[in-house]
């Protein structure tokens, strides 16, 4: 006897909808309506005389019927999503889909794609920088390059590198800083904090010990990119994230302080699904990310010229 199914679209409907817990996000991801969405939840629903959402002012969210059953729908779609994958030779192939924070992709993946693209020159990459939760294999995501203290469950995770938080600011801003005897005092300044980062100011604090810097106020900004630029322009201080200020700091736009630079916690990762190696070119794709990674860490620290006036006035005295 034949399996008797919902209708897929709908299904697929609603896993989208459930993942993000959202009729209008789900209709932007499958690039149809929240209308379309909608309806087609509504179908499945009465297909099969269970509600799955409840349906507030407030917003939209499973009901325990529905969550129990978008573990399933998920599976499902997860299973067909890596056979598809795993099919040989299958066209699809010639496409690598990535997703980056903005800031790690403009200034440290694409710099280094035409590398990949050398060896794999059939092979087209797109990269995403928008800030949405990846799942795999189902929103059509082969990698995804993430901060995390640990790998998590459900995905495979390679450790690409760590960072270092190091104050920074343009070399006029930091001359305003300077007290009678030629020290940084982070209390005159004006602090650049990222809203979404993890790891900011608090943690650069507790990490050195300093004290008497206040917190509230400063200017905030919503990425890295931006507290980069806004320190350039003499706005005030910025947390730079080795190894992503480190061209800001080769070229002289910017300068550390001249206070102690931490590691944080979090690293970048690479993640993926389970099943890439056995696709000849995400295989090659992993293997190419983690051989970059590997040498960036070797690879010299650009020379900066606030360090640089530093260790030329400790050897006069």
């Amino acid at each position: 006897m034949p399996l008797r199914l919902p209708p897929l679209s709908s299904l697929r409907f609603f896993e989208a909808a459930g993942r993000h817990q959202s009729f209008k996000l789900a209709a932007a991801e499958l690039n149809v309506t929240p209308s379309a969405v909608s309806h087609g939840i509504v179908s499945l629903e009465q297909a099969l005389g269970v509600e799955l959402f409840v349906r507030e002012p407030r917003g939209l969210s499973l009901t325990p019927e529905g969550a129990d059953y978008l573990l399933y729908i998920s599976e499902a779609f997860s299973l067909i999503a890596t056979g598809t994958q795993r099919l040989p030779n299958r066209r699809a192939h010639q496409t690598i889909a990535v997703s980056c924070a903005p800031t790690l992709a403009s200034r440290w993946l694409l710099p280094r794609l035409h590398g990949f693209r050398q060896r794999w020159p059939n092979i087209s990459v797109t990269v995403d920088t928008s800030r949405q939760q990846v799942g795999f294999p189902v929103d059509g995501f082969d990698f995804a390059i993430r901060m995390s203290r640990a790998p998590v469950a459900g995905a495979a995770w390679s450790r690409l590198f760590g960072e270092k938080l190091v104050p920074v600011c343009s070399p006029s801003y930091r001359a305003t800083l300077l007290d009678e005897t030629g020290k940084a005092d982070l209390q005159r300044a004006t602090l650049i904090h990222v809203n979404p980062a993890s790891e900011d100011w608090q943690a650069w604090l507790e990490g050195t010990g300093l004290e008497g810097v206040a917190l509230s106020g400063g200017l905030r900004v919503d990425t890295i990119q931006l507290a980069f630029e806004a320190a350039a322009v003499g706005l005030g201080v910025a947390l730079g994230r080795r190894p992503l200020v480190d061209p800001d700091l080769g070229s002289g736009a910017l300068v550390e302080v001249g206070l102690d630079a931490i590691p944080v916690r979090t690293a970048y990762w690479l993640v993926s699904s389970e099943g890439v190696d056995h696709r000849p070119d995400l295989a090659g794709f992993k293997q190419w990310l983690l051989k970059e990674a590997d040498a960036f860490k070797e690879s010299p620290q650009p020379s900066n010229p606030a360090a640089a006036e530093r260790h030329a006035g400790s050897a006069q005295n």
